[in-house]
C-alpha cells in the first residue's frame, strides 16, 4: 500500500518536522501567547492532501493554538518540561513501534523501564519485591493500585470503602465510582487539608478493616502542594492491616531532594505509590508510574487471562500488562530511562532543588509586596496568592489578559471557598526574572 511505503516526499516532510522539533526544543518561550486561528481545518477526503501538506498544517495551524506546559511561565495546573533527550526518545517510539505489554515482544525495552521503576522504588525505600509499570496518568495509576488493593477478580460484598484525606486528588472519587465503592473523606488535620494518623483513626473508628479497600494518602496535593502525615497514616494502616496507597503524582519527585525527603518519611511502608514523570521528572506526556511493594500480589489481581495470551505469559517475573488495568501499551517509561541514563540522577536532584529555590523566591517576593499576600503557607512548589482588594472576576480577567498578552499561563483556584491565584513551579527553565514579570504584572 502506498501509504506504508516511504516516498521522497515523506522523507522531506519528516526532515522538516525534525527540524521544527529541534527548533521548538531550543526555544520553549515562543509558544505564548497561543494563536487564535480563523482557518478551518480541511475536510478528510477520499484522495487526501499529501504528507507534506498535512504535516505543514500541523506545524502552522494546529500546534500554535495549543498552550504547552513547558513554557517557563506556565504556572497553572501541574506543568511539565521534558528534557531534550526524553523528548527525542519519545519521538523515536512511534516509528520503533514497540508493543510494551509483554517481555517477549518488547525485549530490552521492558528491562529499561524496569530500571527506571527500580530507581523510583529505591527513592521511596521499597524492597526488592517491588514491581511496577508505566501508564498514561495518575488517574489510571491510582485506579490500578486500588484494584490491586481490593485483591479480588470480581467485586465482592466486602471491601467497598476507600478512605482519603480532604486534599485528595479528584481521581480518587472517579476511581471509587468506577469500582462501585464509597469514598470516605477523613476530616482535615489543618488548613491544607492534610491527612494525619489521628484524623485517619477518627475516619476508621467505626469501620471494619475488612470493609476498607485502601487508605489513600497524598504526597503533594494538586491544589496546595501539601504532603500528608505519611508516617502517622502508615502506622494506623499497619495496625489495622489496611492497604496504604500514596498519591505522589505531582510531589513524588521531591523524594529526590534531601531538603524535602523528610516530608515523605513513612512512604517506605506503603503498599503502592504513584508518581507522574510527565510532571516534575521531565518526561513527555503521557507517563505515570505505579509501583507496588509486592509485585506478585498486584499481578494476581490485575493479570488478564485468555488462551491467546498464554504464549506471552511470564509467570516468574510477569509482564508490564499484568500490573495495571491495561493490556495494550506503549513503553512510556523509555524516554524517562533514556533521560536519566543520559544526564544522571544528580541532574534530577539539581532540577528539583532549583524549583524549590524558585518557589521560595516567589514566596519571599509576595511577602514583601504591599499588594499581595500568601493565602497559605507554601508547600513544596505550590503557592496560593491573594491580590488585595480583588474579587473572583478580577482574578479571572487578569488570567485571561496574562494569557492573551503572552505574559503567563496562570489560573485561579479556590481554597476554603475563596478565589485566589495559584502558582506551581516545577520547570527548571523558570528564572527569578520570570517570577518578577508575573508578580510585577499583578501590581
Amino acid at each position: 500500500m502506498p501509504m506504508h511505503e516511504l516516498t521522497p516526499g515523506d522523507a522531506a516532510a519528516a526532515r522538516e518536522m525534525i527540524e521544527w522539533a529541534l527548533t521548538r526544543l531550543a526555544d520553549r518561550r515562543a509558544v505564548l501567547p497561543p494563536a487564535t486561528t480563523a482557518e478551518t481545518l480541511p475536510a478528510l477526503t477520499a484522495r487526501g492532501i499529501g504528507a507534506e501538506a498535512a504535516l505543514r498544517l500541523l506545524v502552522d495551524v494546529v500546534f500554535p493554538t495549543a498552550i504547552p506546559p513547558d513554557h517557563p511561565r506556565f504556572l497553572a495546573f501541574i506543568p511539565g518540561a521534558p528534557t531534550v533527550v526524553a523528548a527525542i526518545a519519545d519521538m523515536a517510539l512511534s516509528p520503533a513501534m514497540i508493543f510494551g505489554g509483554s517481555r517477549i515482544e518488547a525485549g530490552a525495552a521492558v528491562d529499561a523501564e524496569d530500571a527506571a521503576l527500580r530507581w523510583l522504588a529505591d527513592a521511596a525505600g521499597f524492597p526488592a519485591s517491588a514491581q511496577g509499570t508505566f501508564v498514561s496518568g495518575g488517574s489510571i495509576a491510582t485506579l490500578s493500585a486500588l484494584v490491586a488493593a481490593r485483591g479480588e477478580r470480581y467485586a465482592a460484598a466486602r471491601r467497598q470503602v476507600i478512605v482519603a484525606g480532604a486534599s485528595a486528588h479528584s481521581s480518587m472519587a472517579a476511581a471509587a465510582r468506577i469500582m462501585g465503592c464509597d469514598l470516605c473523606a477523613a476530616p482535615p488535620a489543618d488548613d491544607h487539608g492534610r491527612l494525619s494518623g489521628a484524623t485517619l483513626a477518627t475516619a476508621l473508628r467505626d469501620r471494619d478493616p475488612e470493609d476498607v479497600v485502601a487508605v489513600v494518602a497524598t504526597a503533594g496535593a494538586t491544589n496546595n502542594g501539601a504532603v500528608d502525615d505519611l508516617a502517622g497514616v502508615a502506622e494506623v494502616c499497619a495496625a489495622r492491616g489496611i492497604w496504604l496507597h500514596v498519591d505522589g503524582a505531582y510531589g513524588g519527585a521531591a523524594l529526590l531532594s534531601p531538603r524535602t525527603r523528610p516530608l515523605f518519611d513513612g512512604i517506605e511502608r506503603a503498599d503502592s505509590f504513584i508518581v507522574n514523570p510527565h510532571k516534575w521528572l521531565y518526561a513527555p506526556f503521557d507517563c505515570a508510574a505505579v509501583v507496588y511493594r509486592d509485585g506478585a500480589r498486584a499481578r494476581q489481581a490485575l493479570t488478564q487471562e485468555a488462551d491467546y495470551l498464554d504464549a506471552i505469559s511470564d509467570g516468574a517475573v510477569g509482564n508490564p500488562s499484568d500490573l495495571a488495568i491495561h493490556l495494550t501499551r506503549r513503553p512510556r517509561g523509555l524516554p524517562l530511562w533514556a533521560s536519566v541514563l543520559a544526564y544522571g540522577t544528580a541532574a534530577y536532584t539539581e532540577a528539583v532543588d532549583h524549583c524549590l529555590d524558585i518557589a521560595e523566591y516567589a514566596a519571599a517576593r509576595i511577602l514583601a509586596s504591599p499588594d499581595l499576600e500568601l493565602a497559605l503557607e507554601p508547600a513544596l512548589t505550590v503557592i496560593l496568592v491573594r491580590r488585595l482588594g480583588w474579587k473572583s472576576k478580577d482574578y479571572e480577567a487578569w488570567c485571561r489578559d496574562a494569557l492573551r498578552s503572552g505574559l503567563a499561563m496562570v489560573m485561579p483556584t479556590k481554597h476554603l471557598g475563596e478565589t485566589m491565584l495559584r502558582f506551581c513551579f516545577i520547570n527548571p527553565l523558570t528564572t527569578p526574572d520570570d517570577v518578577d514579570l508575573v508578580l510585577d504584572g499583578l501590581g
